[in-house]
């Protein structure tokens, strides 16, 4: 991979993450329109850590309040607490997506297989967008944070889970079911956000370690490091930008903008 691409690829990776349109079905088209080699499952996941690092940042008294609270919570035997009940919906949602993930690790790995064809992640792309807007036009919005519980855990994580198929969008599939159950557009976000911490982390990490395993040379580390810096600087922004887009602007954008995509991506499929 040239230095280009790594910085592309981390531009891609960093807008996209947080945006409820796909990372990883950017970073298999965009190469695909610049007639680059298809970077892969690996590399995707890899560089999504530049985004945890982002959001860990950008949320990081948020995070140490909630720690810290959920400790006090368990010593005081409070389980009805606010910062306990939040931290453990994050771990029981992330749960789903972990072991799918690791069942059907080798299928989505397969760089030539179904799960990275043009066509179902076109496919994916639309249906998901056609979900967030039964979300936009249902939704309550009603909810915010601080009414989130372990039920809701459970349903946004299973929500998460359809992530696994490239197309779906993790960031998508999390606010379209939190917007379901009626939670703010920008709660909803928020939460996505806290919510995609352990899972794309514990993804990253062991794609990082099995790259390692097999062997990497200094150009390929190199490339690596300019892909998760762009990446983390870009998510920043990203998420910014989103929060406050959210505070007074619907999800239309997104929508139309998965539908479009979805169209494009299956075109270039056929083609």
């Amino acid at each position: 991979m040239q230095l280009l691409e790594a910085v592309v690829l981390g531009v891609v990776q960093g807008l996209t993450e947080f945006l409820p349109i796909s990372s990883t079905a950017h970073l298999r088209v965009v190469p695909e329109l610049f007639h680059w080699a298809d970077p892969g499952v690996a590399y995707s996941a890899v560089i999504q850590l530049g985004s945890v690092v982002a959001v860990i940042a950008y949320f990081f008294r948020d995070l140490l309040n909630l720690a810290f609270g959920s400790v006090k919570a368990i010593g005081q035997r409070n389980w009805t607490d606010h910062n306990l009940q939040l931290s453990l919906s994050v771990v029981i949602g992330t749960i789903p997506i972990c072991v799918l993930g690791l069942l059907f690790k080798s299928v989505l790995e397969d760089n030539g297989g179904p799960a990275r064809s043009l066509t179902v992640i076109g496919c994916a792309a639309i249906a998901m967008g056609l979900l967030l807007l039964v979300a936009e036009l249902k939704g309550k919005r009603e909810r915010g944070m601080d009414k989130l519980g372990i039920k809701d855990g459970i349903l946004v994580g299973l929500g998460q889970a359809l992530a696994l198929i490239p197309g779906c969008s993790r960031s998508g599939s999390t606010m379209t079911v939190a917007m379901l159950l009626n939670m703010k557009r920008e709660d909803a976000a928020h939460y996505s956000f806290l919510l995609g911490i352990p899972a794309i982390t514990l993804s990253g990490l062991l794609e990082l370690y099995e790259l390692s395993k097999h062997g990497m040379s200094n150009d390929s580390m190199g490339t690596l490091a300019v892909g998760l810096v762009t990446s983390l600087v870009v998510s920043y922004l990203s998420i910014h930008w989103l929060l406050k887009y959210l505070r007074s602007h619907s999800t239309w954008v997104f929508v139309v903008y998965r539908l479009i995509f979805g169209a494009v991506t299956i075109g270039l499929g056929l083609m």
